[in-house]
């Protein structure tokens, strides 16, 4: 499989998967490299207990956390598709506001180095390309938009439904959160999605989930000059002597190392993983490693401050398909608190198995039916609050090669004020006023930054070489011909899910090599 290709692409998720599909009518010559392989399609994809008490498909790194000195298993995935086989598909836009400075209570969150007027066209066509419901006009901090989207809004079962009447009889604006699911409601019976409760956070055996395999990767494939190699694991990035342009991508694969050539090299292994191969491939012109004379590389790792809460409903809510809403009023400020706390959105419905998941010694001798009963009452939200760049929130290499991270809380209080904000409300939606619980999902750990909830920033890009290592088109500013574009990019992250933002910069700096391309 060695030899020379127009395009290599490193990593098939959001960002890798969409810039594949992108470029493949261009009849350039395009290799896509993914260390993992095709996620099997198999009845333990809608399991719950293989998926959140056994990890069926977390792969098996080790990183290492130089606080507790102590090494852990990160919630990571690596499968065609990547991160996106087993995401919510909760494909929201970054808010306007997003892309300039915010002053948040315990710091500041930086400006990007484009607008959000020049990523709108290229939201526009993402929402387009992974077929998102949604319903403009319903969220205040909606930015604006230059079409509508694609499909409907995925519509409310009835026990949301009402508690978007409450919401909205309270005062608040409750919308419909924007999905990539692959339904049809108006005519169930073709539809690819059946609204099963085994959605966020498990893979979709039906291909009925908006996911970077199913439309990025998979029509890009049939393009005769798109090849992709799987179990394909990239350690290094050669260059020519004078450290001014890739010339060599070293893999291993099928236990045996595999060189290729590529006139554009494109890294979309995710923020740990893209930093970590940067590093790895230092050289005598970039001795910090690759690209890293900012010493930026590595450096303000960020991960949302997710918090998925529990709430006790007074009536049974027997939902299904659960994420369906999402509320804003609070992005920016809250009742006495006048900076930014984020995102409330739904999570996937509770199942008393993912109890035994996700807390399995505080659960180890609760009845199954205490369980049950909790889960059949249980409304669940998720909490998103931005974190902000810190330069000491960072990845770097041990001994070994593998990834240490290092990583402190950087918004503390804007989370805390969130889930307060909510605890408040419950009354009012007919919650059980005294019951917000922590349920961790995603994670079987007491290491937050375990679950790597939507890691981003470890090669932020930037217009100045000093403060950063890509330029804004998300190429390298020390080799001509090395890209980025995963969420590494990402020079602050905002509060609303980013992988509709790495969709859309995909097409975009897509746009930018067809160009190059010419």
């Amino acid at each position: 499989m060695d030899g020379h290709y127009d395009v290599i692409i490193i990593g098939t998720g959001a960002g890798g998967g969409t810039l594949a599909r992108h470029l493949a009518p261009s009849g350039k010559r395009i290799l896509l490299l993914e260390r993992g392989d095709w996620l099997p399609r198999e009845p333990e994809n809608w399991s719950t207990v293989d998926v959140f008490v056994d990890g069926r498909y977390i792969s098996p790194d080790s990183w290492y956390d130089p606080k507790a000195k102590s090494f852990y298993q990160p919630q990571v995935h690596y499968f065609v598709g990547g991160a996106t086989k087993l995401y919510g598909a909760a494909l929201y836009r970054m808010r306007a506001e997003d892309f300039g400075e915010l002053r948040h209570h315990d710091g500041l969150s930086p400006a990007w180095p484009i607008s959000y007027q020049d990523m709108e066209p290229y939201y526009t066509a993402a929402e387009t390309m992974y077929q998102v419901h949604g319903a403009r006009g319903e969220d205040p901090t909606d930015p604006p938009a230059s079409a509508p989207y694609p499909y409907p809004a995925v519509s409310h079962e009835p026990r949301i439904q009402q508690l978007s009447d409450d919401l909205a009889a309270a005062g608040f604006h409750p919308f419909h959160a924007p999905c990539g699911i692959l339904v049809n409601e108006a005519d169930m019976p073709y539809s690819v999605c059946v609204r099963c409760a085994d959605c966020d956070g498990f893979p979709c055996p039906l291909h009925a989930k908006a996911d970077a395999e199913v439309l990025g990767v998979r029509p890009a494939l049939e393009h005769a000059n798109v090849t992709m190699v799987r179990n394909a694991r990239v350690v290094k990035l050669k260059t020519n002597p004078a450290g001014t342009a890739v010339t060599q991508v070293v893999a291993e694969h099928d236990g045996e190392t595999e060189r290729y050539q590529g006139d554009i090299v494109v890294v979309s292994c995710g923020a740990a993983n893209s930093a970590k191969l940067l590093l790895a491939s230092a050289t005598d012109k970039h001795p910090n490693g690759l690209a890293n004379g900012s010493d930026q590389v590595g450096r303000n790792f960020m991960y949302h401050d997710s918090q998925a809460v529990l709430a006790l409903s007074q009536d049974p809510n027997p939902t299904v398909f659960q994420k369906t809403l999402g509320v804003n009023d609070f992005y920016f400020r809250g009742p006495d608190f006048d900076y930014p706390m984020g995102n409330i959105q739904m999570i996937g419905k509770s199942q008393a198995a993912m109890f035994r998941g996700e807390k399995p010694l505080e659960t180890k001798f609760a009845p199954n039916w205490a369980l049950r009963d909790v889960a059949a009452h249980a409304v669940d939200f998720w909490l998103s609050t931005e974190d902000l760049p810190r330069p000491d929130n960072r990845v770097t290499l041990g001994p070994d090669g593998g990834i240490h991270l290092a990583y402190t809380p950087s918004n503390p209080t804007a989370a805390k004020q969130l889930f307060h904000q909510l605890h408040s409300m419950l009354g009012s939606l007919r919650m059980h006023p005294g019951h917000l619980a922590h349920r961790f999902a995603y994670m079987k750990t007491d290491i937050p930054v375990a679950g790597c909830a939507h890691q981003a920033g470890t090669v932020r890009f930037g217009s100045d070489p000093a403060t950063s290592v890509l330029n804004p088109d998300c190429r390298a500013h020390e080799l001509d011909n090395l890209y980025v574009v995963d969420t590494s990019f990402f020079c602050s992250i905002g509060a609303v899910n980013p992988s509709l933002t790495v969709m859309a910069n995909a097409l975009r700096v897509g746009d930018h090599l067809l160009e190059r391309l010419k």
